[in-house]
């Protein structure tokens, strides 16, 4: 099992070139940088954790810049987005931006993606339903997809269309990136099991993280795939320790995403102790 660290990416945390470099010789496998362009100052969407929005929501840089720096000071960590909002981004300018990080990367992003929490943030920046927003991903997923493998790619879809384009570069890896959907919901974990290359649930968010991984794969064999086939990348917000890691792997986690916790988010000071603290916990995951 490999471990990942997810970072808010706010200007206050450290720049991503140090804590890409520091991951890397660390252990660390990937880094992982969330994403909310904006936050609508009026919302009726509550945040999903309950209370007040923390403060480093509205602060959070553009990940796939962040996760360029990343790259160009590193040479193994994988890179990932951990949640990009796809359905937030025109399709176009966004499949080129990724390929684009892929190739100069040398093909070490992962996409985590989401359908997003914040209904007035989506209705901002598209015109897509929101309430049809786990087909949108699917069908944004698919057409991707299509960019990335087909000379002369077109994709016709009940929400995304268009006829025969020329899209390059291509990713340097083969269909693109792997796609890791994160969703919790019944349907939105239905949607992982059919379409994606991987899951990214959080653990405190399931009532019993062994049945929830199994009920998974099993929704996954249903959908005539691959139980080993589909990663699953677990994002760890449970105080962590050795034993805790170790059980995850033994139920066929292939990586676990830890961070400094919501509760220490507008601390960037204890980052780097963090990462020294639970490097010494890697090799015990192999």
């Amino acid at each position: 099992m490999h471990l990942g660290f997810s970072s808010m990416n706010t200007a206050d945390d450290p720049a991503p070139e140090i804590l890409a470099k520091t991951l890397e010789e660390a252990g660390f496998e990937s880094l992982w940088y969330g994403e909310h362009s904006h936050i609508p100052v009026c919302r009726s969407s509550p945040y999903p954790a309950g209370g007040e929005l923390p403060e480093p929501y509205k602060k959070m840089m553009d990940p796939y810049v962040s996760l360029m720096a990343a790259a160009a000071a590193t040479e193994k960590l994988k890179l990932g987005t951990g949640i990009a909002l796809l359905l937030e981004r025109e399709l176009f300018s966004q499949a080129k931006t990724i390929a684009t990080l892929d190739r100069l990367s040398n093909g070490r992003v992962i996409i985590g993606c989401g359908v997003g929490w914040n209904e007035e943030e989506f209705n901002n920046a598209t015109n897509l339903p929101w309430n049809r927003r786990y087909l949108a991903m699917r069908e944004l997923v698919e057409a991707q997809r299509t960019l990335y493998t087909e000379s002369e790619p077109e994709y016709h879809g009940e929400l995304i269309d268009f006829d025969p384009v020329w899209f390059e570069p291509k990713p340097l890896q083969a269909g693109g990136p792997a796609v890791t959907f994160g969703a919790m919901g019944p349907l939105g974990v239905k949607h992982a099991a059919a379409w994606a290359d991987g899951w990214m649930p959080v653990d405190v968010a399931m009532p019993d993280v062994k049945q929830g991984i199994a009920d998974f794969r099993k929704l996954v064999q249903e959908a005539g795939r691959n139980p080993d086939d589909v990663e699953i990348t677990l994002v760890v917000m449970s105080p962590v320790t050795a034993d805790l890691l170790k059980s995850y792997r033994d139920l066929g986690v292939h990586r676990c995403n830890i961070g400094v916790g919501v509760e220490n988010w507008d601390r960037p000071e204890i980052i780097m102790p963090m990462i020294e603290e639970f490097s010494a916990l890697i090799p015990a995951l192999k």
